[in-house]
């Protein structure tokens, strides 16, 4: 049933206006005190207007009172509550100020109160006409009320309406935007008089819940197709991936003249933005400049997207820059661009000036903002926004932003914050549990993570191949490999869900630590995708711990052939030949790199200290405090000399003499960031590092037993795994 009426509250004005006949139309219309509305640009001047309205005894008119609903309700300055006082100061409203009111609640951010000045109208006596129920069937379907606009549409049969064209396409938008499509197409097929309207409100039905099939046969037959029937296909094929078909479109809709709108401009870019089209990009941004819409604020944010998603992050910081004036939207997608092309530190050095500028982020800025704390290990920045999120979004629902806290957490060393979030959330969606399973399992909590899975399992949620990658990461990071066959086999057979190349690869990456390489090879075999660098990768690293050079030379072929162009895959060869002391062959790959105009991925460590990331790379000397740290790090060598520490040198690839080994493992970047910890924090602060590579083994030696020496837990986060290093022990039992 329809909502009961709206409880009368007290109104502030004295007057009541009463049913008579106003004075002539042309007489008010003219009004000076009327014209004054269009200049109205805030509450205060409303109110001075509303004394002079009142002083003119304007105020016993319903034509003035219609004027001054109108504005409160419908325009950008007004204010709907001042609206409804005025309204129910009048004892019988005139049909207009009932549809004024009425459009009001539906343009408002609680659409549903529409329907309950409906129901006041029709216990007061009042006849609605054609234009009260296009915003009726509005407000239904923005508030999701599809019950009450059932019976709205009984209404508009009973009042003989059905054939007007407005309440007939608004009759078709709302059952296609309410989901109700077979009753959208009901309305559509019954009715004679059928414009490109009409069509076009039910063809975004089809379009946005991603029936494209029928979406594309109502498309071609419109009789004649505008800009809005375009827009609607084009942003139907984005919403569901289908990139490609959007552009394809846009390039049809050129072909025949449609002038594109800013909705249709909009959905192309993002469309070529998901799918890398940047020369078709480029096109729209050339076609925007030259028809002199360059300055509009939501174009230039769709560019912003599109260049830094196709890789040119340059571009899109020159048209940021280059604005007049940003919204949240334009420093939102900029931020999220950097960190979309993995400009981490670039994104927190912006989200910084975005705070400075007095703009309010949203949970979009901070959806964009946490990956990169995560990433970059800045812990405290993650703190605060969890602070802000607390204070500011009480009482949001928004599972994604809590998620994100979750993952930013764990990626940046705290995993028992990220479960109190998850604990702390009234609504778990499966993401919630796959973060907080995969969480775990990359700081070694394996039997918390496999504790997780059964109790999300208990709790009805069925889980996907996310949770299984996470399950099987468990498994590897705990080096159990029958237990990972074990959950392998139930992903397969109980939950039927196909392996993907990551659950493949935790399994092989298990057998080939092992040394079962037989068994690895087998199941690469049968699996029914071709392997990917990463499960070769596996392999060779597993060829370096064993010492199988011949095998190892067999599983970089196939690596080279599949990943030409990088370095890494030289660099794993060379480490198994500098390991087996083939220095003629470590210098033929180091040739081969050369020739290639390859280079190894420079070994860089992050580390947070007061809210501020710092980045060091191996060997480095350009930080400010470079001298002090330097002299922490001899003085930490010297701690792990009198401590009896012997550096592992089987690993650098140069033919040297071993005290120059020596020297270079000592500025590995872990290194440098532990020293620059180690001077800028309190004694027993716990030092958090990221590092970019896999934590080579005397580094890893080296940090258990700095953190028995300086008695300080240090928590790092390398390629593969979380290390927490305690009284000279490490929480991965030295298998990584």
């Amino acid at each position: 049933m329809l909502a009961s009426p709206i409880a009368p509250s007290v109104s502030p004005f004295s007057f009541h206006v009463l049913p008579s006949s106003d004075p002539p139309y042309k007489l008010l219309q003219a009004h000076p005190s009327l014209s004054l509305l269009s200049k109205c640009k805030n509450l205060h001047q409303l109110r001075q207007i509303h004394c002079q309205i009142v002083k003119s005894g304007l105020h016993n008119t319903q034509f003035a009172l219609s004027k001054l609903i109108e504005f409160c309700a419908v325009s950008p300055s007004g204010d709907l509550s001042y609206a409804v006082s005025l309204f129910e100061s009048i004892e019988e409203p005139n049909q207009l100020i009932w549809n004024t009111i009425i459009r009001g609640h539906c343009l408002s951010a609680a659409p549903g109160l529409a329907i309950d000045i409906y129901v006041q109208m029709l216990l007061r006596g009042a006849m609605p006409n054609s234009y009260t129920f296009p915003f009726l069937l509005k407000a239904c379907a923005k508030a999701g009320l599809t019950h009450e606009g059932k019976q709205i549409h009984s209404h508009v049969l009973k009042l003989g309406l059905e054939s007007d064209a407005f309440v007939h396409t608004s009759l078709i938008s709302m059952y296609a935007q309410s989901g109700e499509l077979d009753s959208a197409r009901l309305v559509f097929e019954k009715s004679s008089y059928r414009d490109v309207v009409s069509y076009t409100a039910l063809l975004t039905g089809y379009a946005s819940s991603g029936q494209m099939n029928e979406a594309k046969q109502l498309f071609e037959d419109i009789p004649v197709r505008d800009a809005v029937s375009w827009n609607a296909m084009i942003a139907g094929y984005s919403e569901c991936g289908q990139f490609e078909e959007a552009i394809e479109t846009f390039r049809g809709m050129q072909k025949v003249n449609v002038m594109p709108n800013e909705s249709t401009m909009v959905t192309v870019l993002s469309a070529c933005a998901q799918s890398g089209s940047v020369e078709l990009g480029k096109w729209m941004h050339r076609w925007i400049e030259d028809h002199g819409v360059g300055s509009n604020t939501r174009l230039v944010n769709a560019l912003i997207d599109m260049y830094s998603k196709c890789g040119d992050v340059e571009i899109a910081r020159g048209l940021f820059d280059g604005m007049s004036q940003k919204d949240v939207v334009s420093w939102n997608v900029m931020i999220g661009g950097y960190s979309h092309m993995n400009c981490y530190k670039e994104a927190l050095v912006l989200f910084r000036e975005m705070l400075k500028s007095n703009v309010e982020p949203n949970d979009v800025t901070f959806l964009n903002v946490l990956p990169s704390c995560a990433c970059l290990c800045a812990l405290d920045l993650g703190k605060w926004i969890h602070t802000y999120i607390n204070r500011n979004f009480k009482s949001s629902t928004n599972t994604a932003l809590y998620t994100s806290l979750i993952d930013m957490y764990a990626k940046c060393g705290n995993v028992e914050a990220a479960e109190q979030v998850f604990n702390g959330m009234k609504c778990k969606s499966l993401s919630s549990w796959n973060a907080m399973i995969s969480g775990l399992a990359v700081h070694g909590e394996v039997e918390k993570a496999l504790g997780f899975f059964s109790r999300m399992v208990n709790e009805g949620l069925e889980p996907d191949d996310i949770t299984f990658v996470g399950v099987l990461s468990a498994c590897n990071h705990a080096g159990s490999l029958e237990l990972a066959r074990s959950y392998f086999s139930s992903m397969i057979q109980d939950y039927r869900i196909s392996p993907k190349l990551q659950h493949y690869g935790c399994v092989i990456d298990l057998m080939g630590k092992n040394g079962l390489f037989d068994e690895a090879e087998a199941l690469i075999e049968s699996m029914n995708v071709k392997p990917d660098g990463a499960i070769w990768g596996s392999l060779l690293e597993a060829c370096r711990a064993h010492g199988k050079v011949e095998l190892g030379e067999t599983f970089a072929r196939h690596l080279f052939e599949l990943e030409p162009n990088n370095p890494g895959a030289y660099v794993l060869l060379s480490n198994i030949y500098a390991k087996a002391g083939r220095w003629d062959d470590v210098a033929r790959i180091r040739t081969k790199l050369n020739d290639k105009g390859m280079k190894k991925v420079p070994g860089s460590t992050s580390v947070e200290v007061d809210s501020v990331v710092h980045e060091f790379l191996v060997g480095d000397k350009t930080h400010p405090q470079s001298k002090d740290i330097y002299m922490m790090l001899d003085e930490i060598d010297r701690l792990l000399e009198m401590a009896g520490f012997v550096p592992d040198t089987t690993e650098v690839l140069y033919d040297m003499d071993e005290e120059w080994k020596e020297c270079a493992l000592s500025h590995h970047s872990e290194k440098l960031a532990i020293a620059y910890g180690l001077i800028s924090t309190k004694p027993r602060t716990t030092i958090r590092i990221a590092k970019n590579l896999r934590v080579c083994r005397n580094c890893h030696s080296a940090t258990k037993l700095i953190s028995k020496i300086f008695n300080r837990e240090i928590i790092a986060r390398d390629r593969n795994r979380f290390h927490h290093f305690r009284d000279g022990n490490c929480s991965c039992k030295d298998c990584w």
